[in-house]
């Protein structure tokens, strides 16, 4: 009997950021006999039928990382083809002292810009380190596997050909300096027409106190009875969402893989993004350079309509989920056969 053990931070759609995780954990399901997942958060509802759920949720770190431990050590005992870790290095420190005696390959998906000490500690500890793109994990080594996204496309329904002037500008994204929505507010100010919503989460305390710099700045340069700052959407939410615009902003700087992007693209929508990893998503006019509202401005401004239903065609053909959990399960045997 094929099983395969996923581990992530919350297995619930309800979660607007990583909501998506149950489509993943859908898809990979659909490829073995059994998978178990290990989570903090589950929504056990929202799991396939050949789901074995165990949560480790506790009030520290230190508990948690215990009962994460004692979760797994029975499963690896059973020998399942691998264990992959969804965007937490920690987990992948934790199991691999008890995966690598019983010989289980050990794979951790990574998509952030930011990797810390834990993800250099990772890579030596990992057989593969799964991403949508080379660019799109911080390091360089012959681990890293680009498998593509994973959108689930069905979710996101063709909202048809937009056409221009794009008025209802749409942002998604925490409210970090890194996401770069300064840029945004600045760009509207040559697009008199435009108004932008901005939706996300704040995480941190460096979030917290970017949201109120962002709204001084819209006020500062005129802009703000045009601009909303909103919080999280959750995840079942978003295609509805993305249906209110006209066209998404990605203003993240340097090389993000946004799943947003993917999403909005999924569902035909014009998308504006700065980060070079979308330059085998986005045709060139849908590229600016990051940190250059003119350039971002202009963008828009010269969007000619046309875009919609080839974004789409692009994330079926390379990040549907379907392909990615296919891909996640050739690193599982390409890894296997190496051990």
């Amino acid at each position: 009997m094929s099983r395969l053990v996923f581990v992530t931070q919350a297995a619930d759609p309800s979660d607007p950021v990583l909501g998506a995780t149950v489509a993943k954990i859908r898809a990979l399901a659909a490829r073995v006999d059994e998978l178990v997942v290990l989570a903090g958060r589950i929504a056990p509802a929202a799991l396939p039928e050949n789901c074995v759920a165990h949560s480790f949720a506790a009030p520290t770190q230190a508990l948690r990382g215990a009962r994460y431990a004692t979760a797994l050590t029975p499963e690896l005992l059973r020998r399942p083809l691998a264990v992959v870790v969804h965007m937490s290095p920690i987990y992948v420190l934790l199991a691999a002292p008890l995966a690598r005696p019983l010989r289980v390959p050990l794979l951790l998906w990574f998509t952030q810009q930011a990797g810390g000490e834990r993800l250099g500690r990772a890579v030596p500890a990992v057989d593969a380190i799964l991403t949508v793109d080379e660019r799109s994990v911080p390091i360089r080594s012959p681990k890293v596997v680009p498998i593509g996204h994973g959108i689930d496309v069905a979710a996101f329904p063709c909202l048809g050909e937009v056409r221009p002037p794009l008025r209802r500008l749409l942002g998604l994204g925490r409210y970090a300096p890194v996401k770069g929505w300064d840029t945004a507010l600045r760009a509207l100010v040559e697009l008199p027409e435009a108004s932008l919503a901005i939706h996300g989460p704040m995480l941190t305390e460096r979030d917290r106190a970017h949201r109120p710099e962002l709204e001084a700045l819209a006020a500062e340069l005129g802009v703000r009875d045009r601009v909303t700052f909103a919080d999280a959407v959750p995840y079942r939410d978003l295609p509805a969402v993305l249906g209110e615009a006209d066209a998404l902003v990605n203003t993240t700087l340097g090389n993000a893989a946004d799943k947003v992007v993917y999403e909005a693209a999924a569902s035909c929508l014009p998308v504006f993004a700065a980060s070079p990893v979308f330059d085998t998503l986005l045709p060139e006019q849908l590229c600016f350079e990051a940190g250059d509202p003119h350039s971002l401005a202009s963008r828009i401004r010269d969007y000619d309509a046309g875009a919609g239903e080839a974004l789409r065609a692009r994330v079926e053909a390379a990040h549907s989920v379907e392909g990615w959990a296919g891909r996640v399960l050739d690193a599982v045997n390409a890894a296997a056969s190496r051990g």
